[in-house]
């Protein structure tokens, strides 16, 4: 496949963008599979009571943790501590770091992490999650071209998502929590993780796609040289198209069905 960038319009992009694109790179939640916005409402429960138990001086502070515009903006992409931290530190709220041993709770940064943790897996572990349907007619277009795919995350729990979701056959390589932790890969917005899963396909970034929703993951592909940064904007919020592409996305979708080779231009 070549990319042909002029065939999408800023802010959606829709119709064929492949040409001669080598392998494809696609995060997990919210691109591959409906995760995201379970890992919101954890995170949501999470920093809830934190805000409680540790009110900020100033009451504008004091809001409720959004998951739509604090997610995106703070969390989503990000590890578990990194992704606590950055949103503790905007409401400036200065809880000591903590050990990974902390019991869930609010004392410690490791402590809320460990607390959303527990949520996320109670869920997932009850409710599952699926893959979206048009980013499952994506692979299946991809695989039938013997386009290599690879799949990452910042979370451990990718391999499991991807598994109850009946897409793990369709990637080639996984890149996810464990992985950036045994490798000590930096989280995004560094670009290691995608270029960890571009080296494990053997293709170079420059001759790969990324696909991505969250703002730290398409700076992240930028900053790595990849070939096309595709936004994936599931929110449809104000702006929040505007906010991927300032970030480096050359285009933006809100579904990955628009990204097929067949799909009509609307």
């Amino acid at each position: 496949m070549t990319v042909d960038k002029g065939a999408a319009r800023p802010g959606r992009g829709t119709g064929p963008v492949w040409q001669d694109t080598e392998a494809v790179v696609l995060d997990t939640d919210g691109v591959i599979t409906d995760s995201a916005r379970v890992h919101a409402a954890a995170w949501k429960t999470a920093f809830d009571a934190c805000l409680k138990d540790h009110p900020p001086d100033d009451p504008r502070d004091r809001r409720p943790f959004d998951v739509r515009d604090d997610y995106l903006r703070h969390v989503d992409g990000r590890s578990r501590m990194d992704g606590a931290a950055a949103f503790l530190d905007s409401r400036g709220i200065g809880l000591p770091r903590g050990s990974p041993d902390d019991p869930p709770g609010t004392g410690t940064v490791s402590a809320v992490a460990a607390y959303k943790e527990r949520l996320f897996t109670e869920s997932l572990r009850q409710h599952g999650v699926e893959a979206y349907p048009g980013t499952v007619r994506l692979l299946k277009a991809l695989r039938s071209r013997s386009v290599p795919l690879a799949a990452v995350s910042a979370s451990r729990h990718a391999r499991e998502l991807l598994t109850g979701a009946g897409v793990l056959p369709y990637f080639d390589v996984l890149v996810d929590g464990r992985e950036a932790a045994r490798l000590g890969l930096p989280g995004k917005p560094d670009p290691a993780l995608f270029l960890e899963a571009a080296r494990r396909v053997g293709v170079p970034p420059g001759r790969c796609a990324l696909v991505e929703d969250a703002l730290a993951g398409v700076a992240a592909g930028r900053r790595g040289g990849f070939a096309l940064v595709v936004g994936v904007d599931r929110t449809a919020g104000p702006g929040t198209d505007t906010a991927l592409l300032d970030h480096g996305a050359d285009l933006v979708v809100r579904d990955l069905a628009e990204l097929l080779p067949d799909a009509p231009e609307d």
